[in-house]
C-alpha cells in the first residue's frame, strides 16, 4: 500500500533580532496612548514562520494549555475561564491592535514545596478593529445608483442606470471573483436589486412572521433554549435528520412559552425577556391545566417543553426509539395512546388514565397530526381546553382525506361577510389562493374554528420547515357559547352516524403499562 509522502518541518533557523532581523522594518509592539501603562515591548529573537497566519492561534494555544511541554518545572495549566467577549480591564491596550481573546489560566509547580503556583492573562491580539465573521473585511461600503446621464462608456448598456458596490477594503483582502468579498457583494447587490424592483412593482409581502411574538423576543429566548438543548442533534436516535427535527421543535416549544406568557399573563409583558437568565421562565404563567401533544411522534417537543418546567403529556399510538432515552421525568410524560374523538359524547367510555389526559384548561397542541388536525377545535371546545395550536401539514377531515373538490358541509359553512378579506387575513403565503390544496385545506380549517366559536389568529412560525404556518385558538368569539358546543356535538355525531373514522390500533408498549 503506498503511503503518503511525510511533511519534514523545515529547520529552525532564529537569530537575534538586533543581529539579523528578518523583518527591521517592522517597529516592536507598544502600548496605546490611552493605556495607563506606559511601556514599550523589545524584540529579542525571530524566527522564518514557515506557516499562513490562519494557524497562529492554534499553535499559540497549545503553548498556553501545555505549558508544562516546554518547562520540566510546571505539572501543567489549570484554566480558570476562556473568553472572547470579556477582556479584563488589566491586560495591555496595544496601538493598532485589539484583544480579541482572553484566557486565565493557573500554573501548578511540579513541586509545591518549593515553587508557588501564578495566576496569568494570556491575551490574543488582531490587528486593527476585529471584525465579526458574518461582516466583510471592509472598513467602508458604499451602495451607489448611477443614473444613465453620468455614465461615460460607450457600452451599449451604459444607456441604463447602473447599481454598484464599491468598498475600501482591509488591507490583504482578497477582491478577485473567487474572494469572499466578492461573493458578499454580489449577494448584496441581488438583494437590492430585487428590493429596488420590489418597489418598482409594490410587491407586498405574503407570509407575514412574528404576527402574536414580536420577533426580538423570540430570536432572544431561541437562541438560548437552542443552546440548552443542540446536543440532542449529537444524540439523535431516529432516523430522520436531526438538524430539522431538532431546531424545529426547539423553535416550537420557544414560540409556545413566550405564546402562553402572553396568553396566561395577567398583563402583556413580552418585553421582560430582553435580559433574561437561563431560569427566569420558570415562574412564566402556563396552561392551568398543562399541555397534551396529540401525535406527538418522536416526543421531542413534549420533553423540552418538560425539561423547562412545563407540565403535560405527550400521546401517539406507538412509542418511538428515542422515548427509552430521554430523563425519567419526559419518559413519564409520553403516553402510548389512541386517541377516538367519537368517544368524546358516550358516557363512561374514557378510563382514569384518559381522563387525567383531560384536565381543565389543558392547552391542546397538534404538530403535523394528520388526522387529528381537524379535531383540534373541536376537542378544545367539548374538553373545556383553554386553547390549542395547529401546524398542519397532511390534509384531513374529521373521517377521510380533505379534497379540493369537497364542498363544505352546510354545518361548517363560514359566516364570514367579507371573504376576501377573511382569506387575506390568514397570511397564506405566496400561493394564498383557492389554487393549491394546501391553501385551501387551510382556509376550511380556518372556518371551521371560527364556526366553533374561535377568533382566528395565524402566524408564521420562524421554523425550519416549508409547513410552518399555524393557527391558534385562544379567545372565544362573543355571544352565546353554547351554540358553539351544540356545533361540535353534531360534527360528532355525524361523524358516528357515517361510521367511516377509524381509530388506529397502538402498537408496542407504552411507558404507562398501555397497549
Amino acid at each position: 500500500m503506498a503511503t503518503a509522502p511525510s511533511v519534514q518541518r523545515p529547520r529552525f533557523n532564529p537569530s537575534p533580532c538586533d543581529v539579523r532581523p528578518f523583518h527591521h522594518d517592522v517597529p516592536s509592539l507598544r502600548n496605546s496612548d490611552s493605556d495607563h501603562l506606559h511601556f514599550r515591548f523589545q524584540s529579542l529573537v525571530s524566527c522564518p514562520a514557515d506557516a499562513p497566519l490562519e494557524l497562529f492561534e492554534t499553535a499559540v494555544s497549545q503553548l498556553i494549555h501545555h505549558p508544562e511541554y516546554n518547562s520540566t518545572l510546571i505539572l501543567r495549566s489549570e484554566t480558570i475561564s476562556d473568553s472572547d467577549t470579556t477582556i479584563p480591564s488589566s491586560v495591555p491596550r496595544l496601538e493598532g491592535y485589539c484583544p480579541v481573546r482572553n484566557v486565565h489560566r493557573k500554573l501548578l509547580p511540579r513541586r509545591p514545596g518549593r515553587d508557588s503556583g501564578l495566576e496569568q492573562h494570556c491575551t490574543l491580539y488582531a490587528l486593527g478593529n476585529r471584525l465579526p465573521y458574518y461582516h466583510p473585511t471592509v472598513s467602508h461600503l458604499v451602495f451607489r445608483f448611477i443614473p444613465s446621464n453620468i455614465t461615460t462608456t460607450s457600452n451599449s448598456a451604459s444607456t441604463q442606470p447602473a447599481l454598484r458596490i464599491e468598498v475600501v477594503p482591509h488591507p490583504g483582502t482578497p477582491t478577485d471573483p473567487n474572494s469572499r468579498l466578492y461573493r458578499t457583494a454580489l449577494a448584496l447587490l441581488d438583494t437590492l436589486h430585487r428590493y429596488l424592483w420590489g418597489a418598482l412593482t409594490h410587491y407586498q409581502k405574503r407570509v407575514q412572521h412574528d404576527v402574536l411574538i414580536p420577533r426580538d423576543v423570540y430570536q432572544d429566548v431561541y437562541l438560548k433554549m437552542r443552546e440548552r438543548h443542540k446536543g440532542i442533534v449529537n444524540t439523535w436516535r431516529e432516523s430522520t435528520d436531526p438538524l430539522k427535527h431538532v431546531f424545529e421543535d426547539i423553535g416550537i416549544a420557544t414560540f409556545l412559552m413566550l405564546f402562553w406568557k402572553d396568553m396566561f399573563a395577567t398583563s402583556a409583558d413580552l418585553a421582560a425577556v430582553k435580559e433574561l437568565d437561563d431560569s427566569q421562565w420558570t415562574s412564566w404563567p402556563r396552561p392551568s391545566g398543562g399541555f397534551l401533544d396529540l401525535g406527538c411522534g418522536n416526543g421531542l417537543l413534549t420533553h423540552i417543553l418538560s425539561a423547562e418546567g412545563y407540565s403535560g403529556y405527550g400521546i401517539d399510538l406507538r412509542a418511538r426509539t428515542s422515548w427509552a432515552h430521554y430523563p425519567d421525568s419526559s419518559q413519564a410524560a409520553l403516553k402510548v395512546h389512541a386517541l377516538d374523538p367519537t368517544q368524546l359524547l358516550s358516557p363512561g367510555s374514557s378510563n382514569d388514565e384518559e381522563i387525567s389526559l383531560w384536565e381543565p384548561g389543558v392547552f391542546l397542541i397538534g404538530n403535523h397530526a394528520d388526522e387529528l388536525t381537524p379535531w383540534l377545535p373541536v376537542l378544545a371546545i367539548l374538553t373545556g381546553a383553554s386553547g390549542y395550536l395547529s401546524i398542519p401539514c397532511c390534509a384531513w377531515m374529521f373521517d377521510e382525506r380533505f379534497t379540493r373538490s369537497e364542498s363544505l358541509d352546510a354545518a361548517v359553512s363560514s359566516e364570514v361577510e367579507d371573504e376576501a378579506g377573511f382569506i387575506s387575513s390568514l397570511s397564506l403565503g405566496a400561493e394564498g389562493t383557492h389554487k393549491s390544496q394546501y391553501s385551501a385545506y387551510r382556509i376550511w380549517l380556518a372556518r371551521l374554528s371560527r364556526w366553533l366559536g374561535w377568533k382566528i389568529e395565524c402566524d408564521t412560525l420562524r421554523i425550519p420547515s416549508t409547513r410552518n404556518w399555524a393557527i391558534v385558538g385562544r379567545e372565544r368569539l362573543p355571544g352565546d357559547q353554547s351554540v358553539f358546543v351544540d356545533r361540535a356535538r353534531r360534527i360528532v355525531e355525524d361523524v358516528v352516524r357515517r361510521g367511516a373514522f377509524k381509530t388506529r390500533t397502538p402498537e408496542g408498549k407504552g411507558h404507562d403499562g398501555a397497549s
